[in-house]
């Protein structure tokens, strides 16, 4: 017989160094050759990103030691950090960017000395740092993304198409980078060439929007000493977000625009310079363009295109661009991620299931099958211990949907008495133009494995639902996004679901901002933990990054006119409101949320007797990547629940809340 035991006061294998050691995905998957790199997490060395090998049928090796960490600090959210070459006899050429520096240096693994940087320094601002490269060995060159500052404030930035020397020549000297355009656009993805190097397209936006409100497709011809000219408008505009372009095979342009409402994938004769849709559907065959370099698509050379798409859930088909015909890859993964890599017949990305982490996974479009050739997931414990996702549609203010993924809790040892109805706690994602992953996730699973459940709701202004609902989020930041949390919370409530008294709310970034605004504004949460968060929208505007320095023109409307508005709606401003106790987490090093909002709204809580903790921790950016840090950083949350609930919890420190 089961023992019973109040929810939240469980046991459970899945502690928090486990959750931690599980954080990260292998990314920025590529084909070298006949082998297979991606970039791959490493929580426990500092959070550093390594580059790893497969060779065909062969076992998986990192390719550099310590401290080499391969990632790049372009629009401080960074991009695709690197490329290979395949030189035959002489083996692959790696071109990386080094995380510490941002430095774009070449390596060649099967020589034996170490990488050699291509790119100076520059003691200006952010410095220079370099994204989205590709290599040409014809040139001698890596046409990538410079992003170079101009002054020491984060908005003195411009962003260019370079040409950086294989031979090491700029290594010391900027003049010999070669500039392929002007700085026509504030933001610009890197080249794609055409089949025949005659052409290139890449994508440029700039102030006040962003990448999924507004982006332009270019296209150049590109001349025999490699000098860019022509370069013109071939699709896009103000209100049409262009996420991704590429060539096929026989010199086709395809590009991934939402100027139906979705993100669909479109094919356009460089000469004709027209367009028409390969798969018309109510679904997104892209996404959000966060980082530069992502591959929502990826053609193959039969003419075929690999495609992730969905509708909230992505899966990966592979589509007929004659028929229209799409064929959907056979397996239990409902995430893939937009990473894409083709190598003949063979298609990879990385994807994830309720019940497995992200995987590398190959499909053969020849045969249809898909099977896991990298980092395969492993059951560090009994599967019994996972949740079970509910996929639910809430209704919201004004009869509108709300998009939710239910996690109740679940343990195969304990059940809680018949007459208790268990804690939640909703999950305000990041972003906010982004959305939940129906994926296992250690850090959910350590909560719902101890009696407390969790909602993952896509609040209006999520992605993967289409640009209207996208849209319900414009100049309505901190009024539509708390109202679907709260309304997610009291239909848990209403049904029975979840204890009113004891519910909770919680999020990083754009989600912490939620959280803020949420205890500011409702009586629904009898706590929050609120992580690396916006907290005042006017001064964020004067601290934060180049790429979302604008964001608010769109999320909440155009400071000059609204500052009222700004005010109303920012919870530093509101201090006075919030009751209920809650946990402030932080990273020191944040570039895009910086510490300084936290420490200002503390300011004003104090004295007020709200109980709470501010952890802060060196050496985090902005989303926590060390391991000793998660750790720290959920056992602390889940001591706040347990004091706040009531839950007789001794197996974690006590966090420490002061008035």
């Amino acid at each position: 017989m089961v023992p019973t035991a109040p929810y939240g006061s469980w046991p459970s294998p899945i502690d928090a160094a486990l959750a931690a050691a599980h954080d990260g995905y292998p990314d920025h998957v590529g084909v070298v050759g006949d082998d297979l790199w991606w970039t791959e997490a490493r929580p426990a060395e500092g959070g550093r990103r390594v580059l790893v090998r497969r060779r065909p049928e062969g076992e998986a090796q990192q390719v550099l030691p310590e401290p080499w960490n391969v990632r790049s600090r372009v629009m401080e959210y960074g991009g695709r950090p690197w490329d290979g070459a395949d030189r035959t006899a002489r083996g692959p050429l790696v071109v990386f960017v080094h995380f510490d520096d941002q430095r774009l240096y070449a390596y060649e693994p099967n020589a034996t000395a170490a990488p050699r940087p291509l790119t100076p320094l520059s003691p200006v601002g952010g410095g220079l740092r370099w994204a989205d490269p590709r290599i040409d060995l014809d040139r001698g060159e890596v046409w990538c993304v410079l992003e170079e500052f101009t002054g020491e404030g984060p908005t003195d930035v411009r962003r260019v198409i370079a040409a950086v020397p294989l031979d090491g020549s700029a290594a010391e000297h900027r003049g010999a980078v070669r500039e392929l355009t002007e700085a026509r656009h504030r933001f610009v993805t890197g080249p794609r060439l055409s089949p025949d190097g005659r052409r290139a397209a890449w994508i440029g936006w700039d102030h006040p929007r962003m990448p999924w409100d507004g982006t332009e497709l270019i296209l150049a011809d590109v001349d025999a000493d490699g000098t860019l000219r022509r370069a013109r408008t071939f699709a896009g505009g103000p209100e049409e977000s262009i996420a991704q372009a590429d060539w096929s095979a026989d010199g086709q342009l395809l590009f991934a625009s939402d100027r139906s409402g979705w993100w669909n994938l479109y094919r356009g004769d460089p000469e004709a310079e027209e367009a028409v849709a390969l798969c018309p559907r109510e679904e997104e065959f892209a996404g959000p363009l966060w980082q530069v370099g992502r591959r929502w698509f990826q053609p193959l050379d039969s003419g075929l295109v690999a495609v992730v798409h969905g509708r909230g859930a992505t899966t990966l088909g592979i589509l007929d661009p004659e028929s229209g015909e799409l064929v959907d890859a056979a397996g239990p993964w409902t995430q893939w991620n937009p990473t894409l890599a083709a190598h003949g017949s063979r298609v990879v990305g990385v994807a994830a299931s309720p019940r497995t982490a992200y995987e590398l996974v190959e499909l053969d479009t020849a045969t249809g099958r898909a099977r896991v050739i990298g980092c395969g997931h492993d059951d560090a414990v009994d599967p019994a211990y996972y949740p079970e996702p509910l996929i639910r549609t809430y209704t919201g203010p004004g009869g509108r949907d709300i998009h939710a993924h239910v996690y109740p809790p679940h343990s195969p040892d304990r059940i809680a008495p018949a007459e208790e109805l268990p804690p939640y706690v909703i999950w305000a994602h990041g972003g906010p133009t982004s959305n939940v992953s129906l994926v296992l996730d250690l850090e959910t699973a350590y909560f719902t494995s101890r009696g407390i459940g969790v909602v993952k709701v896509d609040y209006r202004g999520s992605t993967g639902y289409g640009r209207a609902y996208r849209n319900r989020l414009c100049e309505q930041w901190g009024v539509v996004d708390v109202e679907d949390c709260a309304a997610v919370a009291r239909a848990l409530a209403d049904e029975g679901t979840a204890d009113p008294r004891r519910l909770a709310i919680r999020g990083g970034s754009a989600g912490g901002w939620t959280t803020a605004a949420s205890l500011a504004a409702t009586d629904v949460y009898a706590c929050g933990t609120v992580i690396y968060p916006v907290l005042d929208l006017a001064t964020w505007l004067d601290v934060t990054h180049d790429f979302e320095s604008r964001y608010l023109e769109s999320l909440v409307g155009p400071y000059a006119e609204l500052p009222g508005r700004y005010r109303e709606r920012s919870p530093a401003q509101h201090a006075d409101r919030i009751t209920a106790p809650f946990l402030l987490l932080q990273g020191l090093d944040d570039a895009i949320c910086p510490p300084a909002q936290c420490e200002h709204f503390l300011e004003k809580m104090a004295g007020r007797g709200i109980p709470h903790a501010y952890l802060t921790f060196e050496g985090e950016g902005h989303g926590f990547r060390r391991a000793d840090t998660m750790i720290r950083a959920l056992e602390a949350e889940l001591s706040l629940y347990a004091q706040v609930f009531a839950i007789d919890r001794t197996d974690i420190p006590l966090l420490e809340l002061t008035k």
